[in-house]
């Protein structure tokens, strides 16, 4: 929404608020001039709502009476969908830009939700959590139907049968046992015990075309939560290099580069020395974030990886062994 249309719409709410108001109150209240005011209200005008403009010295701009905008009638998956939004944006510290604007919306919203949707959605709240941190974009939105699908097996650990498409767009039907639903990086997902290979698996939601529940409950298993979960099976993905540190720090100075989603720290030796894992597919981005970090470190494998930071290292001190060239002295003295 541009600013101008935020300001017109902010117009009409403070008109619907009852009363006249005058245009140096309205000015003020929208950051304008009184000439912006009047232009404002044009709008309004062209959309046939009935602003009346009342003169003499309290004059200002009204509602002509009676009249109420129609009420908003938004469909369930469409409920749903702003719900999720503004309960997206509280988790992921987006109200503090907002104020209370978004509490009171989602508030107004859930006060007239059905029955069955307000189960829905406090099924899908118990399921869920968030591992970004504040002000991250939403990149994908999963098909509500899936998402309350599955937030209801969440709380009723039940399990579901889903037809999936992988990352290499391959398609199979799975039967999981869902534990969880997580937002990260913009992208949602859930985890959950995949029966055909008795073993735990993750799951972007957006790559679900279809979910049904099956008979029968389950026990979910003791150990890290769901988000947890996500960013172990991460940091421990299949990729072309296993890499192998040692790096004398804290928990916390790792992490400021190496976070949980990448890396896997394990617990520090009596030296002070924390051993840490990764599988990356690249080598070659990680000598500059190892120098970043700004901590000891050693490299136990792979050998490829050492020669990367011995050349990086190289590099920089051919770098500052180079002498700019001096500025000549042209004074004539």
């Amino acid at each position: 929404m541009t600013r101008p249309t935020g300001r017109v719409l902010t117009l009409l709410e403070l008109l619907q608020s009852g009363g006249t108001r005058t245009t140096a109150e309205l000015a003020d209240r929208l950051g304008v001039d009184g000439r912006t005011v009047r232009r404002y209200v044009e709008h309004l005008i062209d959309l046939d709502i009935p602003v009346e403009s009342v003169r003499g010295r309290y004059g200002g701009y009204r509602l002509a009476p009676g009249y109420r905008l129609p009420p908003l009638m938004l469909g369930d998956d469409e409920a749903i969908a702003v719900l999720l939004g503004l309960i997206s944006g509280e988790r992921r510290g987006l109200t503090t830009a907002m104020g209370t604007a978004g509490q009171t919306a989602t508030a107004k919203i859930r006060r007239v939700l059905p029955a069955h949707l307000e189960r829905k959605l406090e099924a899908l709240l118990d399921s869920l959590s968030f591992t970004d941190e504040p002000g991250r974009d939403l990149r994908t939105a999963p098909d509500s139907a899936v998402l309350l699908t599955i937030a209801d097996a969440v709380r009723h650990r039940r399990p579901v049968a889903i037809t999936y498409t992988d990352r290499n767009g391959s398609l199979s039907e799975r039967s999981v046992r869902p534990y969880g639903i997580v937002n990260h990086s913009g992208h949602w997902y859930f985890t959950g015990r995949d029966t055909g290979v008795d073993d735990d698996r993750t799951f972007r939601l957006d790559r679900v075309a279809d979910v049904r529940t099956l008979p029968g409950t389950f026990e979910p298993p003791d150990g890290p939560d769901p988000a947890q979960r996500l960013l172990s099976s991460f940091a421990t993905a299949a990729y072309r290099h296993q890499v192998i540190l040692r790096i004398r720090g804290t928990v916390e100075q790792i992490r400021t580069r190496l976070p949980a989603s990448l890396a896997v720290v394990e617990e520090p030796s009596a030296d002070g020395w924390l051993r840490v894992r990764m599988q990356v597919e690249q080598l070659s981005w990680l000598p500059p974030l190892l120098a970043a970090l700004d901590l000891p470190f050693e490299v136990e494998r792979p050998e490829q990886l050492r020669d990367l930071v011995l050349a990086l290292a190289g590099r920089l001190a051919d770098s500052a062994r180079r002498q700019a060239p001096q500025p000549s002295d042209n004074s004539g003295g």
